[in-house]
């Protein structure tokens, strides 16, 4: 299929880009790595009058630990990420799961920013932002605001991003020598969505963990915290924290409720293992 027709235009600066978007309201969509809005606009499940492509923009791109966090740009691409020193020594969990996402054509363009901004309940990232605690520094018509990862997923491929709004940067808490982490994620075949996943963080010392946030991916309309989990497990009862999931995920074309629902608990094990081995 082919897309409806559409303009195009290139801002060069993220004030264009902005103002774009508050003339042309719903007409309009934003192209950055165009994973995701290629094929739904092949689809025509997406048609803006006006496609603002926000490539030109510079200083959107960048990867920086900035006091205790480290900031991501929504330009970056995935392979960017991927690749980097400072998300390896101080974003652990997002190194971990940036080889999952998609093969290494989608990494090579799609962004870190889109990912985010798309929200599809069954990627990588959404969930590893959640677990983190992170932020979304967002810009629109009304100026520049910060809204936290708890609040950002609002429903199916729904954010708390305001129409005219667009993301311009994530920025997550910088890993130091109490950080645990862990990923673990069941596809058909590497690089496809998740039947169910896992992103986990927790702080670690001697008498166990804390602080542990656990963030499912793939098991409802959003990424999910099973808190009542998190709980037990900073208890340090694993079975306790397996029989405490509160989720609740729906049949899909990949697998049954019930189905999920167990991989969630085999999840658990494998990410409370690696949360554990490494605590101080």
């Amino acid at each position: 299929m082919k897309p409806a027709p559409f303009a195009y235009t290139k801002a060069k600066t993220l004030k264009e880009a902005v103002t774009l978007l508050a003339k042309h309201k719903d007409d309009a969509r934003l192209l950055a790595g165009g994973q995701s809005l290629i094929a739904t606009l092949n689809m025509r499940l997406s048609a803006p009058d006006l496609l603002i492509d926000i490539n030109g923009i510079k200083n959107l791109n960048g990867i920086a630990k900035k006091g205790k966090y480290v900031e991501i740009g929504a330009l970056a691409r995935h392979a960017q990420v991927e690749h980097s020193d400072v998300v390896a020594k101080h974003a652990p969990l997002i190194a971990l799961a940036m080889p999952h996402i998609g093969h290494p054509a989608i990494r090579n363009r799609g962004t870190f920013g889109g990912s985010i901004a798309f929200a599809d309940p069954a990627a990588e990232l959404p969930a590893c932002l959640l677990a983190l605690g992170g932020e979304i520094d967002i810009a629109g018509p009304r100026g520049k605001r910060k809204v936290k990862a708890d609040a950002f997923f609002k429903g199916l491929f729904e954010t708390a991003l305001r129409p005219q709004e667009m993301i311009t940067a994530v920025r997550i808490p910088a890993a130091d020598k109490t950080t645990r982490v862990g990923f673990a994620e069941l596809a058909r075949r590497h690089g496809d969505y998740a039947i169910v996943g896992l992103a986990a963080s927790a702080r670690g010392n001697a008498k166990g963990l804390a602080d542990v946030r656990l963030a499912y991916f793939g098991v409802g309309n959003t990424p999910v915290r099973a808190k009542k989990a998190e709980a037990a497990l900073a208890a340090g009862d694993v079975d306790a924290a397996v029989k405490a999931l509160d989720l609740d995920p729906h049949d899909d074309v990949q697998a049954t409720a019930k189905t999920k629902k167990h991989l969630a608990g085999v999840l658990l094990r494998r990410v409370a293992k690696q949360l554990m081995e490494a605590r101080g």
